[in-house]
């Protein structure tokens, strides 16, 4: 089944979906967000430079008021697009097939990338205010393989002649921005300072929109791709 053009097909026009998802849904969820960040926690409302994006799955914010409708559009928001990064590298990975050294390559990264999609799964899964450890656990699971995931898939994808090379430039910036960013996580300012704050989540939401505009172009790359035919020479990627 995961090696069918069709599976490929779909998991690539949901990952363009899921980008659009997260994007309508978070926004949504930051306008039902009531209010508090770690800073002010009588902050009214949702403050994109001084609120986490995980702070709109609290159950509870930091003024005691419930969360709910945001809690529940983070959590369908970060599940879905997590589930999607999962099938976006089980289906990527069934172009790298021509010799032994990419696809030892590219299932590595496969493996990689599925850890990074159950890892943001599971920041989905465990509220800051109710599993603040599990939940920081998660989030350096997702951004610390994510990173790995991409380079992987750069060197299969210059290892693989029948897939363009072109194609790599994008997780070339891409994966530069997650090691900048989870530097940015383990060595960066602390968050008890307001300017420490604001560089955390900045640079938090930064990478947010990186990784959906990196989707969004790698998934239509690969539907484009999925939809041509198998150059002259080359074996078509077929179910076995």
């Amino acid at each position: 089944m995961f090696q069918t053009p069709f599976f490929r097909q779909t998991a690539f026009k949901l990952g363009i979906l899921s980008t659009i998802q997260f994007v309508v849904l978070t926004t949504v969820a930051m306008f039902f967000y009531p209010g508090g960040s770690t800073r002010n926690e009588n902050s009214q409302g949702y403050s994109f430079f001084t609120n986490f994006f995980s702070e709109l799955g609290l159950t509870e914010t930091y003024n005691g008021e419930p969360n709910t409708i945001s809690a529940v559009l983070f959590f369908i928001a970060l599940n879905l697009s997590g589930l999607t990064l999962v099938l976006f590298f089980i289906a990527f990975k069934q172009f790298f097939k021509s010799n032994l050294a990419v696809q030892i390559v590219s299932s590595l990264g496969m493996i990689v990338g599925i850890v990074s999609g159950i890892s943001f799964m599971g920041v989905a899964f465990t509220p800051a205010n109710l599993y603040m450890d599990a939940h920081v656990d998660f989030v350096f699971w997702a951004f610390g393989s994510f990173p790995v995931a991409v380079i992987l898939f750069i060197v299969a994808i210059f290892l693989e002649k029948s897939y363009p090379n072109r194609y790599a430039g994008v997780f070339i910036v891409f994966a530069g921005l997650l090691i900048a960013y989870y530097w940015l996580l383990s060595e960066g300012p602390a968050i008890d300072t307001l300017r420490g704050l604001q560089i955390q989540v900045t640079g938090q939401k930064l990478i947010a929109y990186a990784t959906v505009v990196s989707t969004l172009i790698q998934s239509i790359y690969a539907l484009r791709q999925n939809a041509e035919p198998a150059p002259s020479g080359q074996v078509e990627l077929k179910a076995s």
